[in-house]
């Protein structure tokens, strides 16, 4: 069972700054040798003071805060495996999806394991550290170029005409993450226009875009101390829905907690992403 925990803790986070010359943010998703990722932008630290909610889960949902928390323990629990988690991890969690959203349609279209490992250089596709910088996984024209790749080209116009979403299931593995927790920032404390900026994903053969997020002392930042194995949290990284109604998307980071004990068991987790349909 999970420790409720402090009532709060202070990460020192990492907020974007776009490039002075006003050209279009891009990083590396590979790091060279030296353990670096080739980028334009600069980061700037902020230490922010970040809520444990364990207890006020129910305050947090898709919609009203961009994320949401459920206990559920999952049948799998190979995730040394990647042919094995695409075979039975993920259609479990495509029900999963379903069932909490009332989605009509889920594809899972990627998921990325990581594990703390200390003094590590590398972050390569085989070795993905917890990502230290405050950001969002799609923006807009990343997320409708999603449908685009992962789906089959007759069934893209009707997708695209109805609501559809991004959202990553983010599972802690082996062992709850009280090391390297996960923080989360409450929509409602965002400028969407003003906080995030567009920061292109240059792989070896193609282009990502993501947003990085600019420092707002208004950013509501929150955690689930100790997220155990049999608890996930679902993360809004799009909406098509952007009217003012709903949450859009949510900015979130990995944080060093200081109030981490000594020897305490090194993050693993697991995060699929997923597009979701509504009839």
């Amino acid at each position: 069972m999970a420790s409720s925990g402090p009532n709060s803790t202070t990460g020192t986070l990492l907020y974007l700054v776009p490039p002075t010359s006003g050209e279009r943010a891009y990083q590396h998703i590979n790091s060279d040798a030296t353990g670096e990722r080739k980028r334009n932008f600069t980061r700037q630290e902020k230490t922010v003071v970040i809520e444990n909610v364990r207890g006020k889960e129910a305050n947090y949902s898709l919609d009203t805060t961009g994320y949401q928390f459920y206990k559920h323990k999952s049948k799998f629990n190979a995730f040394t495996n990647d042919a094995a988690i695409r075979a039975e991890y993920y259609p479990e969690s495509i029900e999963l999806l379903k069932k909490l959203t009332g989605a009509s349609r889920v594809e899972l279209f990627d998921h990325t394991i990581r594990r703390n490992i200390p003094g590590a250089t590398e972050d390569t596709p085989d070795k993905r550290q917890p990502v230290p910088q405050v950001h969002v996984d799609q923006t807009t024209p990343s997320s409708i170029a999603r449908v685009h790749r992962h789906l089959p080209a007759s069934d893209v116009p009707k997708l695209l005409a109805g609501r559809f979403q991004i959202i990553n299931l983010w599972r802690p593995i082996d062992n709850p993450a009280v090391d390297w927790p996960l923080a989360l920032c409450d929509y409602r404390s965002v400028d969407a226009k003003q906080d995030p900026f567009p920061v292109a994903l240059v792989y070896p053969d193609r282009e990502g875009e993501t947003y990085g997020v600019k420092y707002n002392k208004s950013h509501k930042w929150t955690y689930l101390h100790g997220m155990t194995p049999e608890e996930i949290v679902l993360i809004k990284c799009f909406d098509s829905v952007q009217d003012g109604s709903v949450a859009v998307f949510t900015p979130h980071t990995g944080f060093k907690d200081p109030q981490t004990p000594e020897g305490a068991p090194l993050r693993q987790s697991i995060e699929l992403r997923a597009l979701v349909f509504y009839d």
